[in-house]
């Protein structure tokens, strides 16, 4: 069986308590990378987690951010936050490394800020964020191991990725500024996952609650999977899960997963 590793943005994970667990019995993703659990460590509903047979580790927030990485193999180690900004409080990066058959997987969940509205102090704070997560991957590629970067990145990469690309022309989540730092990283050598098996344009991770979006399909995708050479060289299948941004009480994200081959070498 293939390794499957997933990404979704919760936006709160006790207010999506029933759908996470029905989806995780559902889809019974091997690795989870969970984002906008909006709630301190204390507070996570670990126990119903655990209980699917997930190992469950936090970094979380009060009210706002907050990562997490769930596992069905036990944690080799595990580091929360992203180097670069020493006074940066915000809770938005997680990583874990997990020994598979095959060798070992490094996961990093990660949050990247919205960055909006773009003519204030949040545009220049996102941008320093990706800059400081190229500087991660720079060093990461280096030991040359399977690398999963894994989250809501807020990042419309090209304009097959938004329903209306004119209309976000300004938005801080497609600005060229934004789109060209996510460039950077794939020219470090990572393979957007997605893009690596579906050229389809409306491939959408997000649906905004506002304006019946969901129902008319106006949909950005936002939610990645980045992987390094050694990772992307075991890809086998990319999914969206869209389909539960129609159940009750949804998040406005929905699950992506990649399925990665550690079975052989």
């Amino acid at each position: 069986m293939p390794v499957r590793v997933a990404t979704w943005n919760v936006n709160s994970v006790r207010q999506r308590i029933e759908p996470l667990m029905s989806w995780l019995k559902e889809c019974s993703p091997d690795i989870v990378c969970l984002q906008e659990i909006k709630c301190v460590d204390e507070a996570f509903p670990r126990l119903e987690i655990e209980s699917l047979g997930y190992n469950v580790v936090t970094h979380g927030q009060k009210t706002f951010n907050g990562v997490a990485l769930l596992s069905k193999l036990p944690f080799d180690e595990t580091k929360s936050g992203l180097a670069g900004d020493d006074e940066d409080a915000h809770a938005r990066f997680i990583e874990g490394v997990v020994t598979l058959k095959q060798g070992v997987v490094r996961v990093a969940c990660l949050y990247l800020p919205n960055g909006n509205p773009a003519n204030t102090d949040k545009y220049p704070y996102k941008l320093k964020w990706m800059s400081r997560l190229l500087e991660y991957a720079k060093e990461r590629l280096k030991a040359e191991e399977p690398l999963v970067l894994a989250g809501d990145y807020n990042v419309i990469p090209a304009a097959r990725d938004v329903y209306n690309p004119a209309a976000w022309a300004d938005d801080a989540l497609f600005r060229p500024t934004t789109r060209e730092a996510f460039q950077s990283l794939l020219g470090l050598g990572l393979t957007d996952a997605l893009r690596a098996v579906n050229d389809d344009p409306g491939q959408y991770t997000f649906w905004d609650y506002q304006a019946g979006a969901w129902q008319k399909n106006w949909g950005l995708r936002i939610d990645h999977l980045l992987l390094s050479p050694q990772a992307s060289d075991r890809l086998i299948d990319v999914g969206i899960d869209s389909y539960v941004r129609g159940w009750e009480k949804p998040s406005d994200h929905v699950p992506v997963w990649a399925d990665l081959d550690f079975e052989t070498a």
